[in-house]
Parts: C-alpha cells; sequence; structure tokens
C-alpha cells in the first residue's frame, strides 16, 4: 500500500482533463487523451513483453465515467468504449511526473508507424 492517494478527483466539464490532487497537495492534471492511449489496460500495454499497442485517434476522446476500484485505484471509462484500464494512485501519480516524456515516446511511435492522433 501506498502512503500517496488522491484527496480530490475532478473531470473537466469538458470530459478532456482529469484533475487529481494527492494528499501530499501534489496535482496532477492528466488529459484524457493520453490517459487512454497510455491506459495501464491489457488491450493497450499487451499480455506480454514486446505487445504493447499505439492507439491511434485518440485526440478527441472523453472521459465518460471514473469508478472507484476498492482503495488503490480507479478504472476510467472513455467515451470510445474503452474501460478496462485499472489506474492505480501509484500510476496516476507517475503519469504526473513522466506523463508528457511518455506522450512524446507515443507520437514518436505514431509517426514512425504512418498513424495520427485524428479520428479517421
Amino acid at each position: 500500500m501506498t502512503d500517496i492517494w488522491p484527496t480530490e478527483i475532478k473531470v473537466a466539464k469538458n470530459r478532456q482533463l482529469l484533475t487529481v490532487t494527492f494528499n501530499d497537495g501534489s496535482v496532477a492534471a492528466l488529459p484524457a487523451e493520453m490517459l487512454r492511449v497510455l491506459s495501464p489496460s491489457a488491450e493497450v500495454q499487451g499480455h506480454g513483453p514486446g505487445q504493447k499497442v499505439t492507439v491511434p485517434g485518440k485526440r478527441n476522446v472523453a472521459i465518460r465515467g471514473v469508478v472507484p476500484t476498492g482503495n488503490y485505484a480507479v478504472r476510467i471509462a472513455f467515451d470510445d468504449g474503452h474501460d478496462t484500464g485499472i489506474f492505480t494512485w501509484t500510476y496516476l501519480r507517475e503519469l504526473r511526473l513522466t506523463g508528457d516524456q511518455a506522450f512524446a515516446e507515443y507520437e514518436r511511435e505514431l509517426a514512425t508507424k504512418g498513424l495520427s492522433r485524428d479520428p479517421r
């Protein structure tokens, strides 16, 4: 169990941003697109090494809902139907610190594969 947990989780009115305030006072402002394409689900991460999927076309994805999962995580549902990602407090905090770097890597993968952030 971690000593860091959220004191507030808020979805923006436009459903494009999740803001998580942690008990140490730090705040993570996480775009819906980032959460969707970096989802910890097996659908995105794969079931083993080298199976990670680059998910294109999610620039305008929105958060449909956030459901608590135990006392350690939330399940985020997106308006494209994806709802299997369990986002632990640790992972959300990690995205606060490394999300921009991970998203930049995602954008490089899209470019390498000839894919786009824009929906078809």
